[in-house]
């Protein structure tokens, strides 16, 4: 019989008052991504290295185009779901709502691969 895995539970609230967001990838073969984090720029290397989604790894990350706010994990996971529901060209629309304001590393945009 196969020994059950210990899942630790996940914090309600991102740590040090930190968002959660709701982000859009958009993957090299023209495939749109959402997902929830508290880290852009870390969850964007997990995917572009394939230690992210399954559909990341299938589908590799371009860009990440557009990240919205929200005060609670539960409340991202929520957006995140209807997100997941829209069709390709509504899920294209939301990324004219929810600009990507994010510093410019020095080697340009950090959530760019190449």
């Amino acid at each position: 019989m196969p020994r059950a895995r210990r899942i630790e539970p996940k914090p309600s609230e991102a740590p040090q008052g930190r968002p959660w967001f709701v982000y859009l990838l958009e993957c090299r073969n023209g495939r749109l991504y959402a997902g929830i984090t508290v880290d852009l720029a870390q969850r964007f290397e997990q995917h572009c290295s394939g230690k992210g989604a399954m559909f990341t790894r299938l589908n590799v990350p371009r860009l990440m185009l557009a990240a919205r706010p929200c005060v609670s994990r539960s409340e991202a996971l929520r957006l995140e779901a209807r997100v997941k529901r829209l069709k390709l060209p509504a899920k294209r629309e939301l990324v004219a709502h929810w600009p990507l304001q994010l510093p410019l590393g020095a080697g340009g945009n950090p959530l760019r691969s190449g």
